[in-house]
């Protein structure tokens, strides 16, 4: 199960709740603080895996919508449109924008396109109040898919570095 690092940061005890009631014991196999992408484990039987996007076919303007649990109310779905791609937050990630309400509890799920497919992972809000305020950031589907097949193989990221420091 792919989510947010920030969701499982500190935890001793994973409970993950599927859509059925079932509850299942978790494991994080690896987090990347960097571009807050984690990797969960779960044994379980009869799960369908989501079928993932190409964000290179994704535009500004298209329909969107977020799954997930903001404020623990179980099974919510917003949508909303992609607002800007590649948005530079000044963090190192180029996050897809959009106006879809994402709310606390929304990270970590799963942002799809009109095809029923996985886009982005939900991450962050623009707030002042801490509530949503219309802006909602997204990790490109393809980047955590990268840092996931990482996490799985070795538990870590690497990532090349250039001997030059200014």
């Amino acid at each position: 199960i792919m989510t947010n690092a920030h969701v499982v940061e500190g935890a001793d005890d994973l409970i993950v709740t599927l859509a059925d009631k079932r509850e299942l014991r978790g494991k994080v196999v690896g987090s990347d603080r960097r571009t807050d992408v984690a990797v969960v484990k779960v044994e379980a039987t009869g799960l369908t895996p989501v079928q993932i996007g190409n964000t290179a076919n994704l535009k500004a303007g298209q329909w969107v919508m977020a799954i997930g649990s903001p404020f623990g109310l179980e099974n919510s779905v917003t949508s909303g449109i992609v607002s800007a791609l590649q948005r530079d937050t000044g963090d190192y990630l180029p996050f897809i924008q959009t106006d879809v309400a994402i709310n606390p509890g929304n990270s970590g799920g799963p942002l799809i396109n009109m095809a029923g497919e996985v886009v982005g992972v939900n991450s962050q809000i623009y707030s002042r109040s801490g509530g949503f305020m219309g802006i909602s950031f997204s990790i490109p589907i393809d980047e955590a898919m990268r840092v996931a097949d990482q996490l799985r193989t070795t538990g870590t990221v690497t990532r090349g570095r250039i001997g030059v420091q200014i």
